[in-house]
């Protein structure tokens, strides 16, 4: 209290500049209908650009989830589309039929959001880290998308986190085929350019052009068919001759690359094991 008196006592005299200053500014704009415009006009501007401040602010908080949101729905309208298209193609044929396979193709396809917390592009084998696990329902050897095509394939996890083979990885190798042509091959990287992968094993018959799109093949339980991965780029004979070679725009920037989304298929875990047990059998 006496510190506060001491102040008071000392700088009074700027209390009661300012005190009447407050007051004659008052005075001013309340009986001056000039200047009384000229600071609601002011007001009005100043408190305008605050707001669109603070909501710009708000926008790039939520850039976030906003992305993820997108991410899912970007892959859920492109299986839409694929399934729609098959069922307009078959619907002259068997309404029914059509109308079950459209089912059975989305049914089971359960997406698990995920960040990347780190990734890397100029390595020969690639890895990248996502921030969910197997607390979150990821296991090994589940399919990884974005948005704009696949990213890769879950390679190790732990309760929370998870190890991606990415496509930019010598080790990885995708069954993928041409957009309407039941002609596929293998999605491998070379190890040249983040942006670009090699299909091999193209048959030498097979039909096809520059800017034919890529897409999975289904011929897995990693990721269901006609997903999209990317457009030809080049042509090239195989080593051998006696196949083509595809060089394939790849539709991800991975440098870029921040949301994913894990796809875990119906009755996938199933089918691996049955597959295993298959193997097993057969190498004794």
């Amino acid at each position: 209290m006496r510190a506060l008196l001491d102040f008071l006592v000392k700088y009074y005299h700027w209390l009661i500049f300012i005190a009447l200053e407050g007051i004659s500014l008052v005075l001013l704009f309340q009986f001056n209908h000039y200047q009384n415009s000229v600071w609601l006009t002011t007001a009005n501007t100043v408190v305008g650009r605050i707001n669109d401040w603070e909501q710009q602010a708000l926008r790039y908080m939520t850039l976030g989830e906003v992305n993820e949101a997108l991410t899912q729905r970007n892959l859920l309208l492109e299986q839409n589309n694929r399934a729609l298209a098959q069922h307009i193609n078959e619907l002259s044929h068997d309404s029914t039929r059509s109308e079950r396979l459209q089912a059975d193709r989305l049914e089971g396809i359960k997406l698990i959001p995920a960040r990347i917390t780190t990734n890397s592009v100029m390595r020969r084998d690639n890895l990248m880290t996502i921030n969910v696990g197997e607390a979150d329902g990821v296991l090994p050897e589940m399919g990884v998308v974005s948005g704009t095509g696949i990213v890769g394939i879950v390679f190790m996890t732990s309760p929370h986190y998870s190890i991606v083979l990415p496509l930019l990885n010598s080790r990885s190798n995708i069954s993928c085929r041409l957009r309407g042509t039941k002609y596929f091959g293998s999605l491998k990287w070379d190890g040249a350019h983040p942006l670009y992968a090699i299909l091999d094993d193209i048959p030498r018959h097979a039909r096809f052009k520059i800017g034919d799109i890529v897409e999975t093949s289904g011929f897995s339980s990693v990721f269901p068919a006609g997903l999209f991965v990317g457009k030809v780029k080049a042509i090239e004979n195989s080593d051998d001759g006696l196949s083509y070679k595809l060089r394939v725009q790849l539709s991800i920037d991975f440098a870029r690359l921040q949301d994913v989304c894990v796809v875990a298929q119906k009755f996938q875990a199933e089918i691996k094991d049955l597959e295993q047990r298959a193997d097993s059998l057969m190498n004794q």
